[in-house]
């Protein structure tokens, strides 16, 4: 896979299932999304703030398990999830996926997009 450069949260970070969070989630901005539809907060465009929910749609490819995240006013991003679930990979474009855990949140940044993934620690015994 030439020119791919992978985000990898090695055995930290599990990306969780990417749903709306309902109107009493303060990460959610906006909702141009259906009910029940996968969603994510998403930053499109310098300077914007995230204030839309992109629909995300999960494929599977000869690549491995794509998540294919749809911008509300068209375009799209295609992200390779390893398999373990602990990063995303940019899959088109020269741009580098680069991200940073706040909170329960991973922050990836694509060129000038951005991404709120939901993500939960793993390899660490949950209370339970």
């Amino acid at each position: 896979m030439i020119g791919r450069m992978p985000l990898l949260l090695t055995s930290i970070l599990m990306i969780a299932a990417c749903t709306d969070q309902g109107p009493d989630d303060p990460t959610s901005g906006r909702s141009d999304s259906v009910p029940g539809e996968e969603t994510v907060a998403c930053a499109i465009g310098p300077g914007s703030d995230f204030a839309s929910r992109c629909p995300v749609e999960r494929a599977t490819s000869e690549d491995g398990n794509v998540l294919v995240v749809r911008h509300p006013g068209g375009g799209f991003r295609r992200f390779l999830l390893d398999e373990k679930g602990a990063g995303l990979t940019a899959l088109d474009g020269a741009d580098v996926a680069r991200g940073e855990l706040q909170g329960g949140m991973l922050v990836l940044s694509v060129g000038e997009d951005r991404y709120r993934f939901p993500a939960r620690k793993i390899g660490v015994d949950e209370p339970g």
